[in-house]
């Protein structure tokens, strides 16, 4: 199974050609499926190469990319930019991917270190993201290492039993809501209805509530066929204990009666 969220800017050429092309870009590389992770990283560099070359499509236009790859009980998350992956695991949340803004830590020291510069939270004055395919007015020569990657961070994992659900989101739902509250609603969903659609459709509705300011693209994909369990907490059993000086005083009081 394969899943992707893409949130373009500058136009829409560059999400909407990663969106048709990036699934067959991994698939056809010569290292899939002997070595899924260098498959993909592969297709998000060809991707991006495309884009520069492709005289139809906008070279300006960009986009960042978040995809979800389950070969059997392995799921491989790949992201390059804001958006975000989220495992709900029986009412927690595990972030699986890491917001590429220009001003978190790791993303400042490798865009200062390549020569970029951050206004504001922008890259280079310019864009809210420091990973993104596209952008070529942005970056350097094809195959040089510039501020704006278009490496994809990856994030591999066993599916367990209690692996439920993934929320994959664009940033306009996550700069309203923290994933905990996400995996909260979604799972409350699911137990009343089981449907993966309609709780996106909810967690869409509630980020508008919040006022978001950004567009909205949210994913819910089950990993299961039956809703979530119900969560017993369990009852704890608390045993109370005396000190010995406690039960001297009480065998005091308890004679003088």
């Amino acid at each position: 199974m394969y899943f992707q969220v893409f949130d373009g800017h500058g136009g829409i050429d560059a999400a909407s050609f990663t969106q048709k092309n990036l699934l067959s870009f991994i698939v056809e590389d010569t290292h899939f499926p002997s070595m899924v992770k260098r498959a993909i990283r592969n297709a998000f560099v060809k991707a991006d190469y495309a884009l520069a070359d492709t005289e139809s499509l906008d070279n300006t236009s960009g986009t960042t990319a978040l995809t979800a790859l389950i070969l059997g009980r392995t799921m491989l998350i790949a992201n390059a930019g804001d958006s975000r992956a989220v495992l709900g695991k029986r009412g927690r949340a595990i972030e699986l991917s890491k917001d590429h803004k220009p001003n978190t830590t790791s993303e400042k020291l490798r865009i200062e270190k390549l020569g970029g510069v951050i206004y504001d939270g922008y890259l280079n004055g310019q864009l809210s993201v420091a990973r993104a395919l596209g952008d070529w007015h942005i970056k350097g020569p094809k195959g040089s290492k510039g501020p704006l990657s278009s490496e994809p961070e990856l994030e591999e994992l066993i599916l367990s039993k209690e692996d439920e659900f993934l929320i994959m989101g664009c940033d306009g739902l996550w700069d309203v809501m923290s994933s905990q509250y996400a995996v909260t609603i979604v799972r409350k969903e699911l137990m009343l209805h089981n449907d993966p659609e309609r709780c996106s459709k909810e967690l869409v509705r509630e980020a508008l509530k919040r006022n978001t300011c950004d567009n909205l693209t949210v994913l819910v994909v089950c990993f299961s066929h039956d809703p979530p369990p119900r969560i017993e907490i369990p009852r704890t059993q608390r045993k109370r204990s005396i000190s010995a000086e406690g039960l001297d005083l009480l065998k005091g009081v308890l004679s003088d009666i």
